[in-house]
């Protein structure tokens, strides 16, 4: 299988990533290596081995370089393989990444088997875990911030997290979703073709990957002690204090907003104006993941 290696090297710094070139030759030999020198690269690297023909192109980065090569990646024969270096790794958990050693990460991806996945796409562009507006999107916007300062991952991630939690302000979203008109007053809205951001936060719990739709979940406005009760239930399913959140299954949505708002695809902060337009791409994209075994990977 021909294979090429897009790595972020900003990401993975912890995981002795120095090394890495020689540990991808360990278990790819034959396969070309290169890194990303600027945003964006990745998804002219994976544009390129796509036109050459390869089999698959493993992105090691965070969810924000994955997203880049996913652009590229969609409508080809070219499978997309993922080692995670990111912070939250929602995608890498979903496909059954081994999430401990570099070489593990490496290793494990001999073994994986390639599916056909669908896509989201998010005022035209593509995603391939989850799109949303809200808290979300304000989080990802002031995580992007702070990333020129080498001080990413899980805490900060946290902080702006919590920090949000007590202080957004819920708009009244008007929504045309399956020929029916909605209006949510909700924290968050979100598009989910996975079922998590990450660190096993499952915010569509039903959401997969090969259905054909999207789950959209709407975390209602309530009360901050409602709320709080509420968080447990997206990381224990079985430990359901309070409901906060509706799920529906759509093909298509438009989310219509007054002015300039902020969105993001699979992380990566967007901004928009008045309107913003969800759709599915039914088997859009080949992904290499570990073998299904029952409803979880």
């Amino acid at each position: 299988m021909r294979t090429a290696f897009i790595i972020n090297p900003k990401s993975g710094k912890k995981l002795g990533c120095g090394n890495i070139k020689e540990k991808i030759k360990k278990y790819f030999p034959q396969a070309e290596t290169v890194f990303t020198e600027f945003k964006g690269h990745a998804r002219d690297l994976a544009r390129h081995y796509a036109d050459e023909g390869f089999d698959a192109v493993i992105v090691a980065g965070g969810d924000g370089t994955i997203n880049e090569a996913v652009q590229s990646l969609a409508g080809t024969q070219t499978a997309l393989g993922v080692i995670a270096l990111g912070s939250g790794n929602g995608l890498a958990r979903e496909l059954g990444c081994p999430l401990s050693s570099l070489e593990e990460r490496i290793s494990a991806l001999k073994k994986f088997e390639i599916r056909q996945f669908d896509l989201g796409r998010a005022n035209g562009e593509y995603f391939i875990n989850l799109a949303g507006l809200g808290m979300e999107a304000d989080i990802a916007a002031k995580f992007d911030e702070i990333g020129a300062g080498g001080k990413r991952g899980k805490w900060p991630y946290f902080k702006i997290g919590v920090q949000s939690f007590f202080e957004y302000k819920a708009p009244l979203l008007k929504v045309e979703a399956e020929g029916k008109v909605f209006e949510f007053e909700t924290m968050s809205l979100v598009f989910a073709n996975g079922r998590q951001y990450g660190s096993n936060f499952k915010i569509a719990p039903q959401a997969e990957f090969d259905d054909g739709f999207l789950d959209m979940t709407v975390i209602r406005r309530e009360s901050i002690f409602k709320l709080a009760l509420g968080l447990p239930s997206f990381f224990l399913p079985s430990c359901k204090i309070v409901s906060i959140a509706d799920t529906y299954k759509i093909r298509r949505a438009k989310v219509f907003l007054d002015g300039p708002f902020s969105y993001h695809i699979d992380g990566e902060p967007k901004k928009g104006k008045d309107c913003l337009e969800i759709e599915i791409s039914p088997s859009a994209i080949k992904v290499l993941c570990a073998e299904r075994k029952g409803r979880a990977i």
